[in-house]
């Protein structure tokens, strides 16, 4: 047995031992090559291919994400915060009680009021029953028409007291209703301004409530895309941090141009049931239009944008040339680049080593980038 196990023992010295052995010569062979491209002044570099792509004539946009419904609750009266119910972030539903003024005191108002309107409709049934008592009388002449006449004002003042007291309970329970804070609608509440114990006046902002189940984008158009746009049309954003863009309809497209003449606003909406999305967020974005053209093609992130104006490294002769090309917006993941003919190979990976005449080690083909099929697109 000790002798079985000093040879498995062995064997297993002499796999290390290779193991090490090849990983060192790796490590060897790699250091020189990098040492060979240093020294000839080579930059380490991938590339990839310009491509020709189908791209849908579109007008590009930014703007904001907003809720679709979405309030501003205020104070309707002022007064004292006795209870507020809600944290920002939370979840209401129509009607969910939010906070709440002077409600003692509002309580006891109504109270009152009910109390003087049972006193006077008591008054007025007993004026009535006096009134008719009178007329009886007055018929057996019994009584002076003057008394009779004297019953039947009292029975007429008792039923004005009684409308009175009415009108006086109907505001002092809508005090009280306007003193509750009431959700307007399912959503969440974005904002809360008030704490428990503050004075508020009448007009006083109290809270935001949101509903981020279906947002929309208000943006503004130059007047010149008019004849591009109609209700229906698909549109493509971005959204900051998310990789895949979004997906939304175009609505609403506004008869008239703004005041200047220069824009036309449109309205896009867009559905959240996942409430991924946020209300505020900034995006930019494309309004589609219908055919599609074929034109070069590369991937968004391989292009360093300045507004239509782009910058590529083309590879010519084995160094890097620098060109300045004019970029269209981005479709999935790609932009179209006027320029450049397709099949040219660009600098993708270490472009930002490189400069005008840099020579150049390519090392592999760069990454393509392919969007994912539309039928993954967020928000669809």
């Amino acid at each position: 047995m000790q002798k079985k196990a000093l040879i498995i023992g062995i064997a297993i010295a002499v796999v290390i031992a290779g193991a090490a052995t090849y990983h060192r010569s790796q490590r060897n062979a790699e250091l020189n090559r990098q040492s060979q491209v240093k020294d000839a002044g080579l930059v380490a570099v991938t590339v990839a291919t310009v491509e020709s792509r189908a791209f849908n004539p579109g007008i590009p946009f930014t703007g904001n994400l907003l809720a679709s419904n979405r309030a501003e609750l205020r104070a309707e009266v002022p007064g004292r915060v006795t209870r507020v119910l809600v944290q920002e972030g939370d979840a209401v539903r129509a009607g969910a009680l939010l906070s709440a003024q002077d409600e003692d005191d509002l309580s006891l108002g109504v109270q009152a009021a009910e109390a003087q309107l049972a006193q006077a409709r008591a008054q007025a049934l007993q004026a009535r029953r006096d009134a008719e008592r009178a007329e009886m009388l007055l018929e057996k002449r019994s009584i002076t028409r003057q008394a009779a006449q004297m019953a039947e004002t009292a029975n007429n003042a008792a039923a004005a007291a009684v409308q009175a007291a009415e009108s006086q309970a109907a505001l002092a329970k809508a005090r009280m209703k306007k003193a509750r804070i009431l959700a307007p609608f399912h959503g969440q509440v974005a904002r809360r301004l008030v704490q428990a114990g503050d004075v508020l006046m009448a007009g006083q902002s109290v809270f935001e409530v949101v509903d981020n189940r279906k947002l929309e984008i208000q943006a503004d158009l130059p007047a010149n895309a008019m004849a591009m746009v109609k209700p229906g049309q698909s549109v493509h954003f971005r959204v900051p941090g998310f990789q895949q863009p979004f997906l939304g309809t175009l609505t609403q497209v506004s008869p008239i141009l703004t005041p200047d003449g220069r824009n036309l606003h449109v309205r896009i909406e867009v559905p959240n049931t996942s409430s991924k999305l946020k209300s505020g967020v900034f995006v930019e974005g494309l309004i589609l239009g219908s055919g599609q053209t074929q034109r070069p093609a590369l991937p968004t992130d391989l292009i360093k944008v300045e507004g239509e104006n782009g910058v590529v490294y083309v590879v010519e002769s084995g160094a890097a040339k620098r060109r300045a090309v004019v970029v269209g917006p981005e479709q999935d993941g790609f932009r179209p680049v006027d320029g450049i003919p397709v099949g040219t190979q660009v600098v993708a990976t270490g472009q930002d080593l490189v400069s005008d005449g840099s020579k150049l080690q390519i090392i592999g083909g760069g990454p393509k980038a392919a969007p994912k099929p539309a039928s993954k697109t967020e928000g669809k």
